[in-house]
Formats: C-alpha cells, structure tokens, sequence
C-alpha cells in the first residue's frame, strides 16, 4: 500500500507551500488509485488525478465540494453523507455501510462512526490492503468502538486542528468539533498503535513554527512510546 498526502491543510484562510490544499489522501495498492475526501480546494481538478474511486469521511465543504460538478469516478459515502450530498450530479454513487468492510478496486474500507459535527455525521476508514492496515480520521472528537478500529493498525493518520488546547464544544447536548493531538497520542498508546502522521492541520501548525511543533509533538510522542510526525502536502509513504 502507497499513501500520498494529496492535501493537509483544514478549514481555514492560511495555505503555505507545505499545506495548501484541503486534506485528501491518495491511497495506492497495485494498480488501483482511491482518493479519500475531495474538499472544495480540489473542485475541477480531480479528473487529472484519475482516481478508481473517492470515498467521503463527510459533507463538510473541506472534505466534500470539490464534488459539487459531479465526479470522474465512483463516489462511496454512508446513508447520511449522501442524504446532505443527494443534489450533486453524482451518477455513480455508492452506499458505505457502517462497520460493514467494503471491497473499492482491492482496497479493504471499514467506517467507524466518530463524533465531529451534528449536522455532518462523520466516520473514519479503517483501511487495509495486502498486509498494511491503517486508520484515517481527519476530523474527530472520539471514536466510536475505538479498540476494534485501531486493532493491530500500523499507523493511525489523525486531527491536526489543534495540538493541545481542546477544540471541543457543545450544540444542544452534543458535543462538536476536533480532539487534540495530545488526546489522540493517548488513545494510541492505550491501543498499541505504534505509529502517527497528523493531517488536516490547523492554524496552530500552518501559520506557526512548524518544526518547534514538531519537536513538541514527537516528545509528546516518546512520552507514550509512539512515533509521531507531521504530514505536508505530496508526502508518500509505502507500507
């Protein structure tokens, strides 16, 4: 399995070099090409990237209007992504259910309901090709069945909208927004995942000093015994 970071940078104003595209991953496994999340930044600009395939985590716009023209490729998304997304002129369009892995071009994908947003249910992808096994979930608060998500995942790719002050706040009695990095190092630590690449990173990493933030975060990573770095724009990992 090949990853490439297509995209890394969240939901806000500031882009630089590193991060200027709307977080997307690119993920290769022989000769298929499936792209998870097409935010707005990658409207008319998906074709030249010929994917198999896209797969939403959810509708937020950074995450899915680059589709609001249509797509080049089959689109999978839950019952709830798609009931938000219905006007699209999406033609060929599948349901992913919960829970339930799903075979897209060879590439094993298995959503877990997490809690981000009220009003855009989200999910995360446990996705596995040939021996490799990741967790994908750049939007989050916490996981839901998060030991049998990260069972025995190589690396977890994470939430960089905030590294250590909460992001979390209350809608009703619902709770929205993102966990930090510092929370997400804990959870894998507790379940064994021995490796973290943060996405989807926010002001506090893209308009801040990147590499005293990395330093930052890979002590914080030692301390639970987990490697830990940052993800920019056209990084590529092979599994």
């Amino acid at each position: 399995m090949k990853l490439t970071f297509i995209g890394t940078r969240g939901e806000i104003d500031a882009r630089t070099r590193r991060h200027r595209m709307h977080t997307s991953l690119l993920v290769s496994y022989r000769a298929a090409n499936v792209i998870i999340d097409a935010g707005l930044d990658w409207l008319g600009k998906l074709k030249r990237l010929n994917p198999n395939a896209i797969v939403l985590t959810h509708a937020h716009p950074d995450h899915a209007w680059g589709l609001k023209r249509g797509a080049p490729c089959p689109v999978y998304a839950t019952e709830k992504t798609w009931r938000e997304l219905g006007h699209y002129p999406i033609k060929d369009r599948h349901v992913i259910k919960e829970r339930t892995p799903t075979k897209i071009s060879g590439i094993t994908f298995e959503a877990f309901p997490v809690e981000h947003s009220v009003l855009s249910p989200t999910v995360g992808y446990r996705v596995g090709a040939g021996r490799a096994c990741i967790f994908y979930v750049p939007d989050l608060i916490f996981i839901h069945e998060r030991s049998a998500a990260l069972k025995a995942v190589q690396i977890y790719i994470g939430d960089g909208a905030t590294v250590t002050q909460s992001f979390i706040r209350k809608r009703g009695k619902a709770l929205i927004g993102h966990s930090p990095v510092r929370t997400q190092l804990t959870w894998c630590q507790k379940e064994g995942v021995p490796r973290v690449i943060i996405t989807h990173c926010g002001s506090e990493i893209v308009t801040g000093d990147e590499r005293k933030i990395s330093e930052f975060i890979v002590a914080m990573g030692n301390e639970r015994g987990v490697e830990i770095q940052l993800a920019y724009d056209r990084m590529k990992l092979t599994l």
